[in-house]
């Protein structure tokens, strides 16, 4: 909160220089009152109006209470990468001690395939949405570049799904088979 707004539980502001408590009044009274922020299983929670003038104690939500049927939204998921990258030609043997370089540094790091001018990397990662895990795509290669030793290709192709469509995929015959060898391979 920023200093000199103050602002109560149900969304009001005082106004500023008005007649709402000096700043941390509110937050004192509550620890004064000796009262119990937490509620009884099933107990209802009321909002009451106070008197000008007279302070009342804060309550705080008990962890993990939340609406019938809200999710969470800024819990983190797992995401299914595919990064491609390309290419001029590089040996055979560089590539994969790179790529396993790669897969030491980033251990949850699933499979990854290799020819001597691209690469394919596969693997989960956990973030809030599918953009902060495409973001973290986009900068796996070239902030392990120096490194692992890659080749200094570029990004061709990028891939990021939720897991619940790759178990989909997976089920309907479709799309990547399961990372069963974990490590790198050649195509």
């Amino acid at each position: 909160m920023r200093p000199g707004a103050a602002a109560s539980r149900a969304g009001t502001a005082a106004p500023r220089g008005g007649s709402g408590p000096p700043a941390g009044t509110v937050a004192r009274a509550a620890g004064e009152a000796g009262g119990s922020a937490a509620r009884a299983p099933g107990e209802e929670r009321t909002l009451t109006s106070v008197p000008a003038g007279e302070e009342r104690a804060l309550t705080s939500v008990a962890a993990g209470d939340r609406y019938q049927g809200e999710e969470p939204r800024d819990l983190p998921r797992l995401w299914h990468v595919t990064l491609s990258v390309s290419g001029g030609e590089a040996p055979l043997k560089e590539v994969r001690r790179a790529l396993e370089q790669l897969a030491h540094d980033h251990p949850f790091l699933l499979t990854s395939r290799y020819a001597n001018d691209h690469a394919e990397i596969r693997y989960w990662e956990e973030a809030r949405d599918l953009h902060d895990a495409a973001a973290v795509a986009l900068r796996l290669w070239g902030e392990h570049r120096q490194t692992a030793g890659l080749p200094p290709w570029e990004i061709v192709g990028l891939e990021v799904i939720d897991r619940q469509t790759y178990h989909q995929r997976i089920a309907e015959g479709y799309g990547p088979p399961p990372a069963s060898p974990v490590g790198a391979h050649p195509f």
